[in-house]
């Protein structure tokens, strides 16, 4: 299957893909640490977040700042159409890094959601705007005095795994996975092709195959 541009090939994803069969694809490519751990969380269940990771370095400060929130304003107000925002804070619980108000900007530049390694705030109004949001917890707190971006499209280590910027995220409610730039288009397409078998596996299930007939047929399971 071909694309003609990130937005269909992101589209298509969400549509068609799921985080537990593109696993397996890079699973067959030799990637087999490119998921994240499983405290990440989709703030909704029906959350699915996919586009290219605009990365950014968040860490716990202890003091207010003169000018609070300037390299966070910058990695925001720089994001791009099919961007998601993947946020390494260290696994910080004293720091809220995202709320409403980045969100909203985020989604008028065309961004496709967030993935914190972290806090995030203003929950019920991120849920009512539909906002794919993946996190480790929430706090009503202000990270103004209590966490800093220091870098922005920079290398991170997001929920264990090594994240460079404008590689492929996905994630929905099973997690999130990471497909590296070199393997994408083979990822993609394998992660598509096992799609296809499984619907063939599950068909001949229904019908009263046994597994072991089923997986002997397709190798899927």
């Amino acid at each position: 299957m071909k694309w003609n541009n990130d937005t269909e090939l992101f589209d298509m994803m969400a549509e068609k893909l799921y985080a537990a069969v593109i696993s397996d694809a890079l699973d067959r490519a030799g990637y087999r640490n490119q998921t994240m751990r499983h405290d990440i969380r989709p703030l909704y269940r029906e959350a699915v977040v996919v586009g290219r990771a605009m990365t950014v370095l968040s860490v716990d400060v202890y003091e207010i700042s003169d000018e609070p929130y300037q390299m966070e304003i910058e990695a925001v107000d720089s994001l791009k159409p099919n961007d998601v925002v993947v946020c390494s804070t260290n696994y910080s619980t004293r720091n809220c890094f995202w709320g409403e108000l980045l969100a909203t900007a985020a989604r008028a530049r065309g961004a496709r959601g967030v993935i914190v390694e972290g806090f995030i705030r203003d929950t019920k109004q991120l849920t009512q705007m539909q906002f794919p949001v993946f996190m480790t917890g929430m706090s009503p707190v202000d990270s103004n005095g209590r966490g800093d971006v220091l870098a922005y499209n920079t290398s991170i280590v997001c929920g264990g795994v090594h994240v460079n910027p404008a590689e492929i995220v996905f994630g929905d409610y099973d997690g999130v996975v990471v497909i590296p730039r070199a393997v994408e288009a083979e990822v993609i397409e394998a992660a598509l092709e096992k799609v296809s078998g499984e619907d063939r596996t599950r068909e001949e299930l229904r019908k009263g195959a046994t597994l072991r007939e089923v997986y002997d047929k397709y190798g899927i399971l």
